[in-house]
């Protein structure tokens, strides 16, 4: 049988009382080692640089630019993921860690189970985001300029262009597949072409790139999508 892959954490929080209860909390996972701690903005530059753990998860309000040193640690240490932990309750903090490259963004206050399935899903690539506030952070995301895409270079399918119009609302994969009559499974095929047409590497990242677009832009791509079909019908 194979063993799990061991996930190394690092944890920077100025509240000493909160990382012990998260390391007690991550000592009953059996994949999960504590690589560091750590108090300031400072130490995640550090702990990054020395230790490169599979994920650094940090609290917002430390002393220091926590912002900067995210972006500062993404780059000494490319393949750490960063997940915010942080009792910040606007969306202006969660869009500001995810344009500085956090790849998770957890409130305080959650599941216990929910802080490790944040650290699960960065560490496969994926962005998390509280579930019950990812909507307001997607709303948030509509006027920040986030991951800018060439408008002209793209253009969209009339089933894509309803897709990403769904997307920009907060909706499901089943709630797509149920507006629009089709499976999940056609979703989750449209959603990789977007990826790809996008440059993004999951559905948070589409959403983002899909806010570069203003609404003319799309109706102008699914204009051109319409006259396409036109010409060749």
């Amino acid at each position: 049988m194979l063993e799990a892959v061991v996930v190394s954490v690092a944890l920077v929080d100025d509240h000493p009382l909160l990382i012990e209860g998260i390391i007690a909390l991550f000592s009953r996972a059996q994949n999960i080692e504590i690589a560091s701690t750590g108090s300031s903005a400072k130490d995640i530059i550090d702990i990054s640089s020395r230790f490169r753990p599979d994920v650094i998860i940090v609290d917002l309000s430390m002393p220091g630019d926590v912002f900067g040193a995210i972006a500062t640690s993404i780059r000494v240490s490319p393949n750490t993921k960063v997940v915010a932990f942080t009792a910040a309750s606007g969306v202006e903090a969660a869009i500001r860690a995810l344009d500085a490259g956090a790849n998770g963004y957890v409130r305080k206050g959650s599941s216990a189970q929910e802080l490790i399935q944040a650290v699960e899903a960065v560490r496969h690539g994926e962005t998390y985001i509280t579930q019950s506030f990812a909507n307001q952070v997607i709303a948030g995301l509509r006027n920040a300029p986030l991951r800018k895409v060439a408008a002209a270079a793209v253009r969209f399918s009339i089933r894509e262009y309803q897709i990403v119009r769904l997307l920009l609302r907060g909706k499901t994969n089943r709630d797509i597949a149920i507006a629009l009559r089709i499976s999940e499974k056609t979703v989750k095929n449209y959603m990789t072409i977007l990826m790809q047409k996008l440059n993004a590497r999951n559905r948070l990242e589409v959403v983002i790139a899909a806010q570069a677009f203003s609404e003319r832009e799309l109706d102008d791509s699914n204009g051109s999508s319409l006259s396409q079909k036109s010409q060749l019908s």
